[in-house]
């Protein structure tokens, strides 16, 4: 029998229960009220909210800094096992609980996508004034790739953060331009008569990952949140309606990563975000297509061909990728005008 993780349930229902069309949620900027800063194991933000804060570090300066935006009902500690083979080979990483997901006060709840651009353009010039001229990479998965599209293009409205290139890693960018009548309107009827009712997806039948031992700590994890809110939810889907509609001005440095086995974000989406993106000179975006690859990409039995090429990529972003996923890509996932 297989068994699924909590999150990825509730990733699941959230591609299967898509919202109707509305105001994306967006909140004006409060005044500040403390001065953003890092402690130990937690990133003040500059409400005074305390994230906590995971790190991994090399034995000596770093060669490269990564900063980790994790996924849908996810949290920072994702990113272990990759930051583990990051630090021995000389790269610092530093991820966060985002609001509303891990150790955070309001787990369950729905931050926005001000907020949670807000928090990671923040804790990007942090860790930036820790490492001066050391070269700083985001690491978005799955909803932190919508984070990560949405904050470097300013499309909700808050502070761009400071990075010398993106990772975008199985992106959740299904916006409702891809979903149907029926997916919209199911969450529509939830979100407006029961958004505080909360949903599994158990049924749904979704694998995220060929790493079965992986997905059963995951279901052990009592961080994992296993249940979620129809409004939070909702959210999500403001989210990844955001990072799809802002990819006609994405035009950073990124490295696109996508696995054939993805069964939470479809490649239709994926697809039409790839062929709305800008032109930008040659070596400055990479597609990766992994034809073993599932949802959870960094996590899966082949993870480490994959935290191979986003090394290799952060070294010189204009060298082939070793495991040679960036070439012979199928059809709408490359242009040869990309470099």
């Amino acid at each position: 029998m297989t068994l699924r993780s909590g999150c990825v349930a509730a990733l699941a229902l959230a591609m299967s229960m898509t919202g109707c069309a509305g105001v994306p949620d967006v909140p004006p900027h409060a005044p500040d009220i403390v001065t953003p800063a890092l402690h130990g194991d937690f990133l003040r933000a500059d409400d005074d909210v305390q994230l906590p804060l995971y790190t991994w570090l090399p034995a000596g300066k770093p060669i490269a800094v990564m900063l980790y935006v994790h996924g849908f009902n996810d949290y920072a500690h994702g990113v272990e096992e990759s930051a583990k083979a990051f630090a021995k080979d000389g790269i610092a990483t530093f991820a966060y609980d985002q609001r509303g997901f891990g150790r955070t006060p309001d787990r369950g709840g729905w931050a926005g996508a001000w907020r949670m651009t807000q928090d990671m353009a923040e804790a990007s010039r942090l860790v930036h004034a820790r490492y001066p001229g050391v070269p700083l990479f985001i690491l978005g998965e799955s909803m932190g790739a919508a984070v990560a599209i949405v904050g470097a293009t300013g499309a909700a409205g808050a502070e761009k953060p400071i990075a010398d290139g993106y990772i975008l890693l199985a992106p959740a960018v299904w916006g409702r331009g891809e979903m149907n009548i029926f997916e919209r309107g199911a969450l529509w009827f939830a979100d407006t008569f029961m958004p505080a009712a909360t949903f599994t997806g158990q049924s749904l039948h979704i694998m995220a990952s060929d790493n079965i031992e992986m997905l059963r700590q995951l279901a052990r994890d009592p961080l994992f949140i296993k249940a979620t809110r129809a409004g939070t939810i909702e959210g999500l889907v403001n989210l990844m309606t955001l990072a799809q509609n802002a990819a006609p001005v994405f035009d950073e440095r990124a490295l696109i990563m996508y696995g054939a086995h993805d069964e939470l974000i479809p490649p239709r989406a994926v697809k039409r975000f790839l062929a709305r993106l800008p032109f930008v000179p040659p070596g400055r975006r990479r597609i990766a297509y992994y034809r073993n690859g599932w949802h959870m990409l960094a996590r899966d039995l082949e993870a480490p061909l994959v935290i191979r090429d986003m090394e290799s990529w952060m070294a010189d972003p204009a060298v082939p990728l070793p495991s040679g996923a960036d070439r012979d890509l199928p059809p709408g996932f490359g242009d040869q005008a990309w470099g």
